[in-house]
């Protein structure tokens, strides 16, 4: 007994309870809110990349076990209340413009995630991502994620089957009498109803709702059953693609701007969370500086590598750790018991084939449309900073790669800056980034 109660206080001194004014069960309230409001990534992920070919089975596995591994150490190492997992928006980006679009084999997509994890482990390690934070304007950050959250909700209702293609004028409207479009409308209704009754889990609960209903209804039962029975004969299955990424062939491709692409998106996106919990929670210092910074992104890192060990996309920092912080959360254990939780998360693995595309698609088409609040953070009165951001929010979805809408805005911004006068010597990074944005659309084609 004794040994317990001094070990429980070596915990609660490590991770500064008394400082924080925290206690146990608070953290863990907060760690289960946490969860609760990232689950859907479980159910979400796996359906997107199983597109690119993974096994399904295995991508839930790796879904929960690089979910796992990364919040537990955020919350070990940078003692922050922030839990990690596969991104939404660069899992798109992985499945549908980097291996079905350029027809890039899933293993080598996985080297490309690899590499840039060590290129993020190696500019955490030093100063270098400031020079890139300050190299790449505000505005297109905002513009970047607002794009994705376009192509996140386009890729939505085109498996909700509401936007289908057309030979005529490229695409149009599917049918409302077909039973997985009305249902997959109808699971959009109910999210957005939950969330706007601060429901914790609205995601996950309109997953569950859909698949239940769809289950139930003669015409979707067939071919769900078929779905489930094959993907539940393989168990876990996670051989399949642990240890599978190919990083000579994603060298051997000339994959850099996939590699700058998934490092750009990582990066922003977890300044972006991180400024957000940070700010909630209160966590920032006097002098407006996040402590131990370097241990967060290096964190991530290697939490980007160890997800593309496993066999999923690039893992970041999730903005909905926010819920756990409004929870009360303040410390890493918050994150760790996350992290727990989606250990936990690996029993629903044999269960994940009976969740159709109907059920995941509204979650899709909500997640982007919470991504476009950024959309104002654009001077879209001024067209210096209004045409890079337009071509950069626009280009993403309509030419289904991220790295396409980016390469046009930082072009335009340097070329509308350079005619117009306004060159400064200290956006000389920005200016060579749009030179090989330029020479990479000129002579390797589009992505």
């Amino acid at each position: 007994m004794f040994f317990y109660s001094y070990m429980l206080r070596k915990i609660e001194s490590y991770f500064e309870f008394t400082r924080l004014g925290t206690h146990w069960r608070t953290e863990i309230l907060a760690g289960v809110t946490t969860f609760i409001t990232m689950a859907y990534i479980v159910l979400v992920n796996p359906s997107i990349l199983s597109a690119a070919g993974i096994p399904l089975n295995a991508a839930t596995a790796a879904t929960c076990l690089s979910a796992a591994f990364a919040s537990i150490m955020m919350g070990v190492v940078a003692r922050y209340p922030i839990a990690l997992a596969p991104g939404m928006g660069l899992n798109a980006y992985f499945t549908y413009t980097v291996c079905l679009k350029m027809h890039v084999p899933w293993q080598t997509a996985l080297g490309a995630v690899f590499i840039s994890g060590i290129i993020f482990f190696i500019l955490a390690a030093t100063n270098v991502q400031k020079m890139i934070l300050h190299a790449i304007p505000h505005e297109l950050y905002a513009a970047v994620a607002s794009g994705i959250g376009l192509f996140i909700a386009f890729i939505g209702f085109r498996n909700a089957g509401l936007v289908i293609g057309d030979t005529a004028t490229l695409v149009g409207m599917g049918s409302l009498r077909n039973p997985s479009t009305a249902l997959a409308l109808a699971g959009l209704i109910l999210m957005v109803a939950l969330e706007i009754r601060r429901v914790k889990g609205a995601i996950v609960i309109g997953v569950i709702a859909v698949t239940v209903a769809a289950w139930l209804i003669p015409a979707t039962r067939a071919p769900l059953y078929d779905q489930w029975a094959h993907s539940s004969s393989h168990g876990l299955e996670l051989g399949s693609t642990f240890m599978q990424l190919d990083i000579k062939g994603a060298l051997g491709k000339g994959l850099i701007d996939i590699i700058f692409v998934f490092f750009f998106v990582d990066l922003f996106d977890n300044l972006g969370t991180l400024m957000a919990v940070t700010k909630r929670a209160g966590l920032i210092a006097d002098d407006n500086k996040i402590p131990r910074l370097n241990r967060i992104l290096m964190t991530d890192a290697v939490a980007s590598m160890a997800g593309a060990m496993t066999g999923t996309s690039t893992v970041t920092s999730y903005v909905e750790s926010t819920a756990g912080v409004m929870a009360g959360g303040r410390s890493g254990v918050t994150a760790v018991v996350t992290g727990l939780l989606f250990l936990g998360a690996i029993a629903t693995v044999p269960f994940v084939g009976m969740v159709p595309a109907a059920a995941t698609a509204p979650a899709l088409i909500l997640v982007g449309s919470l991504m476009l609040s950024t959309i104002a953070e654009i001077r879209w009165r001024d067209p210096l900073v209004a045409v890079p951001a337009f071509l950069t929010l626009v280009l993403i979805p309509l030419t289904y790669s991220i790295a396409n809408g980016l390469g046009f805005g930082v072009i335009s911004w340097a070329i509308l800056h350079v005619v117009t006068g306004k060159l400064a010597k200290k956006d000389w990074l920005l200016y060579l980034l749009a030179v090989l944005f330029l020479v990479r659309f000129l002579y390797l084609g589009s992505g």
